[in-house]
């Protein structure tokens, strides 16, 4: 894993060159280089048939490796769950003290290495054949001894690191990533994953609350509305107006059907134009009887939209049922709030 410089070692002071930006453009176009290099050299028959292992796989597809390369088999084993797959990493050190019970006979073993000689694969092999499991060895260097030993292999081209010394696994961890993260979506696309079921497995993201969330889920209701009947007087509403963080009173018959809306907006501007007249005023005089609604059952997301359309954005949405019975109400506050 990663770890902090020595203490002794005072950067500070180091005879540094500057960054150019020639130098910076020209490394990335080298790293695109050698990325082009593995795309072009990539074995589709190798890709397809361990494609199709994976989306036949009746257990669990396990992925592991050592190093960076545990980073990226962890991720990719992420990305997969999050596709609705059954994955999890399995670290080589703890399958050899207890974790390797975890394997089956229907299960896959994936190996991210790029030598192909990693001494903790290479003793994890046998441990995790004996447990039935399928190994697939994801390696770089030709002839290595885990594609030896492993059920299948797919060879991910690798022409060098960018690293100077060609040591740093810089480019070998891109084209790992970029070859599981592909796969992934192949898979995805296998499965016919939809938008819906990809937003259920990430409900506290934003992307998932967009596919999920619903303005019943949002929404205020019951003792929470700013309700009055339009013969109310305007007067006698304010702490009604003022007290449910909604901005607007919510105008009702006695069946509890929307009448109209008659918000904070509509009060500075009947107080303006009506003067001392305004105590004589009902709600249902001034409120606004054709107001923007929505029903429960449509997408929290559309709730959004509705609101900033035109002619002018508004900040809440009544919300009705089919004949038009006043349910909830949402505003963009609690939209908003809601991470929307």
């Amino acid at each position: 894993m990663g770890s902090l410089p020595p203490t002794h070692l005072d950067f500070s002071s180091a005879n540094h060159q500057d960054i150019s930006k020639d130098n910076l453009v020209s490394l990335f176009k080298s790293q695109q280089d050698l990325l082009n290099h593995f795309f072009k050299h990539l074995d589709l028959s190798q890709t397809l048939s361990f494609s199709r292992l994976l989306l036949s796989a009746s257990g669990t597809v396990f992925f592991t490796g050592v190093g960076k390369s545990a980073f990226v088999a962890n991720k990719v084993s992420q990305t997969l769950v999050s596709l609705s797959f059954r994955s999890s990493f399995l670290s080589p050190l703890d399958a050899l003290h207890g974790d390797i019970g975890a394997l089956s006979p229907r299960d896959i073993l994936v190996l991210f290495s790029k030598s192909g000689a990693t001494e903790e694969l290479l003793r994890l092999v046998p441990c995790a054949k004996a447990r039935g499991a399928f190994l697939v060895s994801l390696t770089s260097v030709p002839g290595n001894p885990l594609a030896g030993v492993c059920d299948m292999n797919v060879h991910l081209p690798l022409e060098r690191e960018l690293c100077p010394f060609n040591l740093a696994p810089v480019t070998s961890t891109a084209i790992q990533m970029v070859f599981g993260d592909t796969i992934a979506v192949a898979l995805m696309a296998a499965r016919n994953l939809t938008k819906e079921e990809y937003g259920a497995n990430h409900p506290a993201g934003r992307i998932g609350k967009s596919l999920i969330f619903k303005v019943k889920d949002v929404m205020k209701k019951k003792d929470e509305l700013p309700v009055c009947k339009e013969g109310d007087l305007i007067m006698d509403q304010l702490v009604e107006l003022t007290s449910k963080g909604c901005g607007c009173l919510l105008v009702v018959d006695e069946g509890h059907r929307l009448i109209g809306t008659f918000t904070d907006g509509d009060l500075r501007r009947t107080l303006k134009a009506s003067g001392e007249a305004i105590f004589k005023l009902t709600v249902g005089e001034m409120c606004n009887r054709k107001p923007r609604t929505i029903g429960p059952e449509t997408m929290a997301v559309e709730a959004m939209k509705k609101m900033e359309s035109p002619p002018s954005p508004v900040q809440f949405l009544p919300v009705v049922n089919e004949d038009n019975t006043l349910i909830g109400i949402v505003t963009l506050h609690g939209l908003v709030s809601a991470g929307l």
